[in-house]
């Protein structure tokens, strides 16, 4: 079956990384690139070996190319609307990096406009891909452990004293134009780091049968604002249906990992490495201990390429389970929106 021809615009990190993902791909090539750049522009072409002729100094050009099959947009999280709906009206398919929006009213507008063309439409969660995930997932359908009763995950990374780290300018001080601490560009660490945890609690809860996991609301909230005026730490926890509630933290202070832990009837799970999957899974099934090593070698987009790509190849709308739906895209915009709002 033909690759899937892929379109990259703006070609920040996470757009390297996540291009490395293609050099193994059974399924997806990356056929072109466009940053207004030249540098970056340069250097991927030659990292990635892109033909010049699908290098692209405008991001319109690129959309427009007709042997792209999927766009892919890495731009800050202020632009994501602007080109998805470009992208929409020019019919073409879409994978937007995570956090797909920054507000929930334009998440509903390009819904909206997607079922009208019946257009492709992903968001970014590369975590969901990986193996530990999918043993995860097998785990809480068995029904082994019994009911799921409730779940906690944190992700904190201390950003704020890492000196040599990009957020900073040359007087060692918060750059207040960098998209993570700029309120306007979808800064702070709610939209940032909180879209991991409160898309897992989504996947989670979904596997709760007896429990409308679109009915939520949110309790326990706490903020920390920084000097630019941005969450720099937050908690809350995220109550589904009065049945099952997730507890989150999230932070660019404090360095406390990517831990999740899952709790049901008979024992719980502990994951490791939640968002990496590089760690262990450790299962404590009345009270005996069983630990599952996952040690993933090859490049951690591999598998979200792959599982997007495929999903083309077949002629879906949405990823492949358990890849986001526009449906959970649309909760979890809503949940970190009421996050971000809520009074402290």
């Amino acid at each position: 079956m033909k690759k899937i021809n892929w379109g990259i615009i703006g070609l920040g990190n996470i757009a390297n990384i996540f291009s490395e993902g293609f050099l193994n791909s059974n399924k997806g090539k990356l056929l072109a690139i466009s940053s207004h750049n030249k540098s970056k522009l340069e250097k991927f072409k030659n990292k990635f070996k892109i033909e010049d002729k699908y290098v692209f100094k405008n991001y319109n050009d690129l959309i427009e190319c007709n042997e792209v099959d999927i766009v892919y947009i890495t731009l800050p999280n202020n632009l994501h609307y602007e080109w998805i709906m470009k992208c929409i009206k020019k019919n073409k398919k879409i994978f937007i990096e995570k956090p797909a929006f920054i507000d929930f009213k334009s998440a509903e507008n390009v819904n909206k406009e997607i079922k009208k063309k019946n257009l492709f439409f992903s968001e970014g969660f590369m975590y969901r891909f990986y193996p530990q995930i999918a043993k995860i997932i097998e785990i809480i359908k068995s029904n082994e452990m019994g009911k799921l009763i409730s779940m906690e995950s944190v992700y904190g990374v201390n950003l704020l004293y890492k000196k040599k780290f990009f957020i900073f300018n040359k007087k060692k001080k918060i750059n207040p134009n960098n998209r993570l601490f700029n309120k306007k560009l979808g800064g702070g660490c709610i939209f940032d780091l909180g879209c991991y945890p409160a898309s897992f609690s989504l996947l989670i809860a979904s596997l709760r049968k007896d429990i409308n996991y679109k009915n939520f609301q949110l309790i326990n909230i706490k903020k920390k604002i920084g000097i630019t005026n941005v969450d720099i730490e937050s908690e809350a926890e995220i109550f589904f249906d009065n049945k099952f509630k997730s507890k989150i933290k999230v932070s660019f202070e404090s360095e406390f990992g990517n831990k999740s832990i899952i709790n049901f009837e008979k024992g719980e799970l502990i994951i490791e490495d939640t968002w990496q999957g590089k760690g262990k899974l450790i299962q404590i099934f009345l009270k005996k201990k069983n630990i599952i090593n996952f040690d993933i070698k090859k490049n951690i987009y591999s598998y979200e390429i792959e599982q997007v790509s495929e999903s083309i190849q077949r002629n879906n709308r949405e990823c492949l389970y358990p890849g986001m739906t526009m449906a959970e895209t649309l909760l979890n915009t809503q949940i970190l929106e009421n996050w971000l709002n809520a009074k402290k």
